[in-house]
């Protein structure tokens, strides 16, 4: 085995949260805690547009937040150049707590590929929310009911099996990558925005799609897709008849996770209560509930501790893309 490893419109989404039976709640503005704004509003940037699976996990964020801090937290969608967008959008923010991004993997992603001149640096950890195991999927059609089988497939058809993931330096396109590494493999790679990855494998686009199971898992149970593997070390409790694609041979451990930074020089006290407001609602039996729901895993860290798992992880990614050949100085990428 091969081991390859290194650590995604209002009434939309209004429908969606009701769905999961988490209800918006309406906050007045009162005294702001110390170290927050106080005009009473944090906006909260999302990479994603409105109505996916992170914007919608990001609204319940958002609420929980707000019920616990004296403070309106809103979600502005600013998506685009794999993040690129909304992380240099905040990070020219003032750095006082009126400004915070639901950020990801792809700070790392999208500086290592050249979409994004800043890096994780220019950003101060808050706390790490939920981590999401990258999957994946094929039709329920499908020939292919196993990883192994559908790796044989490609080698048998060498640059004509087509796979999509969410976009050029986004954290499934890599999955993906290293998920060919591994098996010594060819495939047509097909970027789409993130909305249009399911679409285009339900309409028979593409063969299959390497995506993050929130956008996957009414589908899943809705019998039109399956999922041939989770691309972790352990099984995801949201799919565990779902094999690993170590237990079927490919030594993978790619685990995305989710959660929330603001601008670099922000202050300690500032950090400090936004990290227990999100500490709480992510303990809060409704967002665990929810988050079920959507086949993500709450997964919390405070500050220092997400910190440590960023800086790591952003060496790790550095090295895979240099060594697959897809490390960009930022300055020769989209600025």
């Amino acid at each position: 085995m091969m081991a390859v490893t290194w650590r995604r419109g209002a009434a939309v989404v209004a429908l969606a949260l009701g769905a999961l039976g988490f209800g918006l709640v309406a906050v007045r503005p009162g005294t702001a805690q110390p170290g927050l704004p106080e005009r009473g509003i944090i906006e909260m940037t999302v990479l994603f547009p409105a109505g996916s699976s992170a914007d919608v996990t990001a609204r319940l964020l958002a609420d929980g937040m707000s019920r616990r801090l004296g403070n309106k937290v809103i979600v502005v969608n600013r998506p685009g150049a794999g993040g690129a967008i909304g992380y240099r959008w905040v990070a020219a923010q003032k750095a006082d707590g009126s400004a915070i991004v639901w950020n990801s993997n792809s700070i790392s992603t999208a500086h290592h590929s050249g979409a994004l001149a800043v890096d994780y640096t220019a950003f101060e950890p808050v706390a790490r929310v939920l981590v999401e195991t990258p999957v994946l999927a094929v039709r329920a059609d499908a020939p292919w009911k196993t990883l192994p089988e559908f790796v044989a497939a490609m080698k048998a058809r060498p640059g004509q099996i087509t796979i999509g993931h969410s976009g050029v330096g986004s954290h499934t396109h890599m999955s993906l990558v290293a998920l060919l590494r591994a098996g010594g493999v060819e495939a047509v790679e097909v970027p789409f925005g993130a909305a249009q990855v399911v679409p285009s494998l339900l309409g028979a686009q593409v063969d299959a799609v390497l995506q993050l199971p929130g956008a996957l898992t009414s589908y899943v149970t809705g019998g039109q897709l399956r999922l041939l593997a989770a691309l972790t070390a352990a099984r995801d409790p949201n799919f565990p008849d779902v094999p690993t694609a170590r237990e079927q041979g490919f030594d993978l451990n790619l685990e995305a996770w989710r959660g929330i930074a603001v601008p670099k020089g922000t202050s300690p006290v500032t950090i400090n209560a936004l990290e227990a407001a999100i500490k709480a609602t992510v303990a809060s039996p409704d967002f665990i509930e929810a988050s079920v729901r959507l086949g993500v895993k709450p997964a919390f860290l405070p500050a220092a501790e997400f910190a440590r798992v960023i800086a790591k992880e952003d060496d790790e990614v550095r090295a895979f893309m240099a060594q697959v050949g897809l490390l960009k100085q930022a300055e020769q990428g989209i600025r």
